[in-house]
């Protein structure tokens, strides 16, 4: 997100504040924000080919496929 369009931005700030609940506290508008620039850093990683194959992660982590 740190490089997005700053229109793009703004526009998903707003549609974000239409979809939280009248109840939502910054917390829930925070995990949303990280969440999205989050999966933004990991798209930009599989675009850039950083990636791990399944077979590694799961024998990395003592995993049965």
């Amino acid at each position: 997100m740190a490089n997005a369009d700053p229109q793009s931005l703004r526009q998903y700030l707003h549609t974000l504040a239409d979809a939280l609940p009248d109840n939502a506290t910054t917390a829930m508008a925070l995990y949303h924000l990280v969440l999205r620039r989050e999966i933004e850093a990991g798209m930009a990683d599989s675009d850039a080919g950083r990636v791990v194959p399944h077979a590694t992660v799961m024998q990395r982590f003592g995993l049965a496929e």
